[in-house]
């Protein structure tokens, strides 16, 4: 059997969750004697003045007897912020992909509208092209030289 070194623990289960420049990692993990934690992890890109860029990584180990206790936080701490807040994002960086996407979707909201529009115009035209030859026969010429 082969021997593991510690920073070499097995990954068992991983996800991922991309998040703008940050982005976590949530890796199932097997210990030596075989039992699983999970590490969660935070990297976020950074850019040097030359261009270039780096990613600073943050990581938090996280084992069975701790799970109850940090889920249970997890969600009073999260659930506190959207009452005390709501869940919109207030920050400049991201009111400004917010407000792109939100643009995006209020461009093909529109286009779906001038498109329904268009769709029922043509109906609408053709409703009064009905009507008017309709009120055209019914129409009685007068010549105010007459009144």
């Amino acid at each position: 059997m082969e021997e593991k070194k510690y920073n070499d623990a097995e990954d068992i289960y991983s996800k991922i969750l991309r998040a703008g420049r940050r982005t976590y990692f949530f890796d199932v993990r097997s210990t030596k004697a075989g039992d699983y934690y999970l590490t969660i992890s935070e990297s976020k890109k950074f850019t040097n003045e030359d261009g270039s860029f780096y990613f600073k990584k943050h990581k938090i180990y996280l084992y069975k007897e701790d799970f109850q206790g940090f889920n249970d936080l997890v969600k009073e701490m999260t659930q506190y912020i959207i009452d005390e807040k709501g869940l919109e994002v207030i920050s400049e960086r991201h009111q400004k992909d917010y407000v792109k996407e939100d643009h995006q979707s209020k461009v093909e909201e529109k286009e779906d509208i001038e498109e329904v529009e268009k769709k029922e115009g043509v109906e609408k035209e053709e409703e009064t092209k009905e009507n008017k030859s309709s009120s055209e026969e019914n129409f009685t010429d007068v010549d105010f030289d007459d009144i």
